[in-house]
C-alpha cells in the first residue's frame, strides 16, 4: 500500500510578519515541515483584507480577498502564523460574496481548509510535542481572534508542555485583550494604553521571564509597552519556541 501523499500547504505569511518579524515565518515553515508538509510560499500573496474590512472599506477587502482566494486555493491547506488573519479568511471572506454565489462559493472552499498555525499542528496533523528546548519561566497570552473565532487556547499550552526546560505560568486574565485590535489602538489611543498596561501588569504578576503568543500584533503591542516600562520580560512569537529559533533571533523589540 503506498504512502499518503504529503499535504501540500500554502504558507500565508501574514503582514506584520513579513515587515517586522520574519524569523515567524521561517519558524512555521520549520515546523510545518517536521510535521510532514509540503511547503509553499504563493509569491502572489498580499494582504488578508482585513484592516480594509474592519474599517468598513467592504471594496478594497474584496479586491484583496478575490487575490487571496486566487493564489490559495489550489493547496491542500492554508496555514497562517496569526488567529487574525486566519479568522479573517475563515469567518469572514464568505460574507464579502453575499451578494456574489460564485465567488462565495470558492470563498467558502478556501475557508474551509485555512488555520491558524499551532491549531492547524495540533488538531489537524495531529502532532503532540516538538523536539525544542527553552530554559525559562513563560506566560501565554491568548490572542481575541484566535480565542474567540478560532477557538484556540489548549492547543499551544499542549504543546509547550513538550518543549524541554520550559515552565507555564497561567496570566490571571489571559483571555483579555492587549489593546492592539488592529486600527483599534489607533482610533481609541488612550483606552489601548491602559489596556496594554493592564496586561502589562498582568505578566508581571506571573514572575515570567517570557510572553508569548501566536499573534505578531499582540506581541508588538505587549513588547513596546514592556520596553517603555523598563522590563525586563522578553516576548516571542509561540512559533519560535516550538520551532526551537530562540538561539537564532532576539526577542521581540530586542537587539543582540
Amino acid at each position: 500500500m503506498p504512502a499518503p501523499a504529503r499535504p501540500r500547504v500554502a504558507l500565508f505569511v501574514t503582514c506584520l510578519v513579513d515587515l517586522y518579524r520574519p524569523s515567524v515565518g521561517f519558524a512555521a515553515l520549520r515546523l510545518l515541515e517536521r510535521a510532514g508538509c509540503e511547503v509553499v510560499v504563493p509569491r502572489g500573496q498580499t494582504c488578508c483584507g482585513q484592516p480594509a474590512y474592519n474599517s468598513g472599506d467592504r471594496a478594497d477587502a474584496r479586491d484583496l480577498a478575490r487575490r487571496v482566494i486566487e493564489e490559495f486555493l489550489p493547496y491542500d491547506h492554508t496555514v497562517a502564523p496569526s488567529g487574525s488573519c486566519a479568522a479573517m479568511i475563515r469567518h469572514h471572506y464568505p460574507a464579502l460574496f453575499a451578494d456574489d454565489p460564485q465567488e462565495r462559493a470558492r470563498a467558502e472552499r478556501l475557508a474551509a481548509k485555512t488555520h491558524e498555525l499551532v491549531s492547524f499542528l495540533a488538531d489537524v496533523i495531529g502532532l503532540q510535542r516538538v523536539e525544542a528546548r527553552y530554559d525559562g519561566i513563560v506566560a501565554y497570552h491568548d490572542s481575541c481572534s484566535g480565542l474567540r473565532e478560532l477557538g484556540i487556547r489548549d492547543q499551544p499550552r499542549r504543546l509547550l508542555a513538550s518543549v524541554r526546560g520550559l515552565t507555564l505560568k497561567e496570566l490571571a486574565e489571559p483571555e483579555v485583550c492587549c489593546g492592539f485590535g488592529g486600527t483599534f489602538c489607533v482610533k481609541y489611543p488612550d483606552i489601548s494604553t491602559r489596556m496594554v498596561a493592564d496586561k502589562a501588569r498582568d505578566v508581571a504578576a506571573t514572575g515570567a521571564d517570557t510572553v508569548l503568543a501566536g499573534d505578531l500584533g499582540c506581541l508588538l503591542n505587549i513588547a513596546g509597552r514592556l520596553r517603555r516600562e523598563g522590563s525586563p520580560v522578553h516576548v516571542r512569537h509561540v512559533a519560535e519556541v516550538l520551532a526551537g529559533m530562540t538561539d537564532e533571533v532576539a526577542p521581540i523589540g530586542e537587539t543582540r
